[in-house]
């Protein structure tokens, strides 16, 4: 399994390029460390995408991503189909990051068929794990909802610490 170090500042950055990832996603770019960031990315062989629509002083729109592009980033993550589209016209790699919170969102993430991106990153990645440490820090109850198709799903979530899954799968309400 490839991993991918998600960095949110220089200290971060510095370790994932002294590790053995091969990519780095900076998720907090801003516009006065990327020049360094890419230096640095280049001098250990890393490829770096910058999270566009997070990025500080740097336009989300296609002189941004123009701009970025010139500075020397290797590609970039967006939520939005048009951003996705923008940089595949410049010839950027792409990511498109997109939330799959329920059935519904679950259907409507075939939009990225349209948008053609390089790569899809799905989040949450892992949801049980989310829910046991929710449980560990708060003194309320907690529903998981959205996704839950399955008695082994249930038990997941349950074992998490959930006390009660919402879901539409009407096979899972019977007791």
């Amino acid at each position: 399994m490839k991993i991918i170090a998600a960095v949110k500042n220089t200290d971060a950055l510095m370790l994932a390029c002294k590790s053995d990832v091969e990519m780095i996603f900076d998720i907090q770019p801003n516009i006065e460390l990327l020049e360094n960031y890419i230096e640095i990315c280049k001098k250990f062989r890393k490829k770096l995408f910058v999270h566009i629509d997070l990025a500080e002083g740097i336009g989300k729109d296609k002189y941004g991503l123009k701009f970025v592009q010139k500075m020397g980033v290797d590609g970039i993550i967006s939520t939005r189909a048009g951003m996705i589209k923008a940089a595949k016209e410049l010839g950027m790699e792409t990511v498109q990051r997109i939330f799959i919170l329920d059935s519904h969102s679950l259907e409507t993430a075939e939009a990225v068929l349209k948008t053609e991106p390089d790569m899809v990153e799905v989040m949450p990645g892992v949801i049980p794990v989310a829910i046991e440490e929710l449980c560990g820090k708060i003194n309320i109850p907690v529903i998981a909802g959205g996704l839950v198709r399955s008695v082994e799903d249930v038990e997941l979530i349950s074992k998490a610490g959930a006390v009660a899954v919402s879901t539409s799968e009407n096979v899972l309400w019977k007791k």
